[in-house]
């Protein structure tokens, strides 16, 4: 702070939440354009520049990063965990393209005009998202900017990201409750449908997918066999896991189990929402 004087330290005595502490900042800010980031996230030279650079535009609300992953590990879920963030960036590059309407910022680093940003309630699990939203409910745009690149290390740990997700999905359906009427919009509708409401309710495809394989095994020889197979499949983290222990990595058992245990997680996150959430205070992720 001696050397730059321009840094303001706040040093919160309570924990309050993520979301909590950056409405107090974004209160005090005194800028118009504001760059909500993470400590762990590094930027590219030029990150600032091509963020703020969108702004030109009275109509862009948010502009957010494209984070590259660091930190890959061989025995954990960094590879797959990888796979499945890549494949959300290049989403989200595509619905910045098509309609302004991208579905959710990576939540360690983007831009956002301060008189657009609103205060997240007390309770949210995922602050990053909801601001998105409301974004969208003042019928503005939020886009990815792939150029403006962001580094970050990997969770790897498949019991620590599972307990991260089971939180993000208990703030994903408390996001869904809220903004469902989003759905029936003409810019944002289809890419909040297709991009997050299907893949939030996959877990209960997948139940519905199973009791409808079971029902007809009993008239069906092919569906009986069918069946096997679809049974096998949830044996596979099963063995994954066996063969980790022997230290033996199989990418493609990997990716099951990875798939697998994110469902769960969402599943679980779903009942989690439908109770009261007191606090949007949570646990950090270890990445290393």
């Amino acid at each position: 702070m001696k050397k730059y004087p321009s840094l303001k330290f706040s040093d919160f005595k309570e924990r309050r939440g993520k979301g909590n502490v950056v409405n107090e900042l974004v209160k005090n800010a005194e800028g118009k354009i504001l760059v909500l980031t993470d400590a762990n996230v590094i930027f590219d030279d030029d990150t600032l520049f091509y963020m703020v650079r969108h702004f030109k535009n009275p109509m862009i609300g948010l502009v957010d990063t494209n984070m590259v992953n660091r930190g890959m590990k061989e025995e954990g879920i960094s590879h797959q965990e990888r796979a499945y963030i890549s494949r959300e960036v290049g989403i989200k590059d595509m619905e910045s393209r098509l309609w302004g309407a991208m579905m959710g910022p990576f939540g360690g680093c983007y831009a956002i005009r301060k008189e657009d940003y609103a205060r997240v309630p007390s309770n949210f699990l995922v602050d990053d998202f909801y601001i998105n939203m409301r974004i969208f409910e003042k019928r503005k745009l939020a886009i990815n900017d792939i150029r403006a690149l962001v580094f970050e290390n990997i969770p790897d740990e498949l019991k620590v990201e599972f307990r991260r997700k089971v939180r993000i999905g208990t703030g994903n359906f408390q996001n869904l409750r809220k903004f469902w009427r989003l759905i029936f919009t003409a810019r944002y509708g289809f890419a909040f449908l297709s991009h997050k409401v299907i893949r939030w309710l996959g877990p209960f495809f997948l139940v519905i997918a199973m009791a409808a394989n079971i029902y007809l095994a009993f008239g069906s020889k092919l569906y009986f066999w069918v069946l096997i197979g679809h049974l096998s499949a949830y044996f596979i983290p099963v063995i994954d896991w066996v063969l980790k222990k022997l230290k033996i990595y199989i990418g493609p058992f990997r990716l099951v189990t990875h798939f697998f245990s994110m469902n769960a997680a969402l599943f679980i996150g779903f009942f989690r929402s439908l109770g009261k959430v007191h606090s949007g205070i949570w646990e950090r992720t270890e990445r290393g």
